[in-house]
């Protein structure tokens, strides 16, 4: 037997529960990973709080890690035994010792990303990849708004962003986040809750507006963030850290510009193999590069995840988070 963090029920961080787990075999097409380090994302919030609902309970939750590969199922020969791996995306897992995955899922991990980075990395970085390279291809001389500037993909959004040549606007919740934001690739910095950030964002641009704005906030932020877009802008809003954004009457963006709006998703961006290894092969290549410093800024026992979560809700948590085994 193995142990993992499961939830029987949706809830608070209450819900989370250390115990035994047992250790599966792998299948045709899988490997059996032990893990090394497991990312913390929202993601696992919204799982957890039953936001996003999950196929059944009980349930491990978890979509990002790192470890090695133990065994492997009948006819796999993509990993062997001893490789190491890491993995973003479904299905929930991540928060166990060991656990069987579909290799079709995994990236070998080069030698200059040890372990513990690769879990704060995967997730948040392939995220940021998608959005600046794929959802609105950033370009020098885009001005772009940046919401959770401080937070895990906010972070690798806004060095990966000003290596692109843009002018890279962040938003913080917080006095003590600012100068985070400002030393990984922030030109300007606005806390939230001193500033009008629409206000500001037109002060800046010279009332141009942003060519776009990346917003995992939701409720909060969503409205406000259209008016800081210049006509034909477009609203990425991929996370809802603050609640659900409301229904939306489609013709305010005709009224407030002829404005764009999608609402990505990792796994739709990763779902081929193809288009993970290149996502991934992008990603390593920034890291490796020093485009892009990963920082785990904080860790935690796995056995300690329901704190992790409480300090992650709290908004006491920057950058990435790692579990520990």
């Amino acid at each position: 037997m193995a142990h993992a963090v499961l939830i029987d029920r949706t809830g608070g961080p209450e819900a989370l529960t250390w115990r035994e787990h047992p250790v599966p075999v792998p299948g045709p097409g899988e490997a059996l990973v032990r893990h090394t380090a497991v990312g913390l994302n929202f993601i696992d919030v919204y799982h957890r709080r039953g936001l996003y609902p999950l196929p059944s309970l009980p349930a491990v939750i978890g979509l990002e890690a790192a470890g090695r590969v133990e065994a492997v199922g009948p006819g796999v020969t993509e990993v062997v035994p001893g490789d190491r791996v890491a993995y973003a995306g479904g299905p929930t897992g991540a928060y166990s010792e060991i656990r069987v995955i579909a290799v079709h899922r995994l990236v070998k991990l080069p030698d200059g990303i040890d372990d513990r980075r690769a879990a704060a990395m995967m997730l948040k970085g392939m995220t940021a990849e998608y959005l600046l390279r794929r959802t609105y291809a950033v370009k020098p001389g885009d001005a772009i708004l940046v919401h959770a500037a401080a937070g895990g993909v906010g972070l690798i959004v806004c060095q990966w962003a000003k290596t692109l040549g843009a002018t890279v606007i962040g938003t913080v919740g917080a006095k003590d986040k600012a100068e985070l934001a400002n030393t990984h690739g922030c030109d300007h910095v606005i806390v939230t809750g001193e500033e009008d950030f629409v206000a500001r964002v037109r002060e800046i641009t010279g009332s141009e507006g942003v060519s776009v704005v990346y917003d995992s906030v939701g409720k909060d932020t969503f409205m406000r963030s259209l008016d800081c877009l210049k006509p034909r802008g477009l609203m990425v809003s991929f996370g809802q850290a603050s609640g659900m954004v409301p229904p939306l009457d489609i013709s305010i963006l005709s009224a407030k510009g002829s404005l764009f709006l999608t609402r990505p998703t990792l796994m739709t961006y990763t779902a081929s193999r193809e288009d993970l290894m290149a996502s991934a092969a992008a990603l390593f290549d920034a890291v490796l590069r020093g485009v892009v410093r990963i920082e785990v800024r904080q860790t935690y026992p796995l056995r300690d995840a329901a704190r992790a979560h409480a300090d992650l809700e709290a908004r006491k948590t920057t950058g990435s988070t790692v579990l520990i085994p």
